[in-house]
């Protein structure tokens, strides 16, 4: 039987920046909510110094530059766990639904990546549990719920178009006011999205180090 590629740092990897990226979530919460304050100062018809609203800007420009790094490079690691993990799976079961190269590129296709990459997940955990029982190797099942996570990631998505959009034609202080409560919101999912997907990955590391006692005990 062919032995399964280490998968244990990649997993590491991600879980760090996925880690990463729930602090950027507060940061860019608090700042999003000192612009808040500003902005309805502004409503209300306060002053407002040119270099307060110069700081407000170069802080959120900051912050916004650093989570999209952050955010990419979480992603390219989370891709990368998430191959490896499937192709691991693939040389223990047959028949899986999808070649382990969709692992990879279902995220980057459109309308696919609504919905093929939580049929994976949902199948690596399924499968990898019912190849374990089957092997007479006791597992401990977590709570992690793939439905949530996935809804969360959805929602998330959608509401980050719609940010970037709404950003984009923003004008007026209302206008600017309603873009940064949805950043707010965003920064709210994004927080236990974080911390879910962690979750997930540390449960399934801990089946896919089970599936090498199969090698010992065939």
């Amino acid at each position: 039987m062919e032995e399964l590629k280490p998968n244990e740092q990649r997993a590491k990897n991600a879980t760090i920046l996925i880690w990463i990226v729930l602090i950027m979530e507060i940061v860019a919460f608090v700042s999003h909510f000192f612009q808040y304050i500003l902005l309805q100062s502004a409503a209300n018809g306060e002053a407002i110094s040119m270099e307060y609203a110069t700081s407000n800007d170069l802080r959120e420009r900051i912050i916004a530059i650093i989570s999209l790094i952050v955010y990419l490079v979480s992603a390219f690691t989370f891709i990368q766990w998430f191959r490896r993990a499937y192709f691991n799976l693939h040389l223990r079961v047959n028949l899986l639904s999808h070649n382990e190269g969709w692992a990879a590129g279902c995220w980057f296709v459109p309308i696919l990546n609504l919905y093929r990459p939580n049929q994976i997940m949902k199948e690596m955990f399924e499968e990898t549990k019912q190849f374990l029982k089957k092997n007479e190797i006791s597992i401990n099942e977590g709570f992690t719920s793939i439905g949530l996570w996935w809804t969360l990631w959805i929602v998330n998505g959608f509401l980050g178009q719609f940010i970037f959009k709404y950003s984009m034609k923003a004008e007026t202080i209302d206008e600017f006011t309603i873009s940064t409560i949805a950043d707010m919101i965003s920064n709210i999912i994004g927080i236990p999205l974080a911390i879910i997907t962690i979750q997930m990955i540390k449960e399934y590391s801990n089946y896919e180090t089970l599936l090498t006692k199969v090698e010992i005990i065939e």
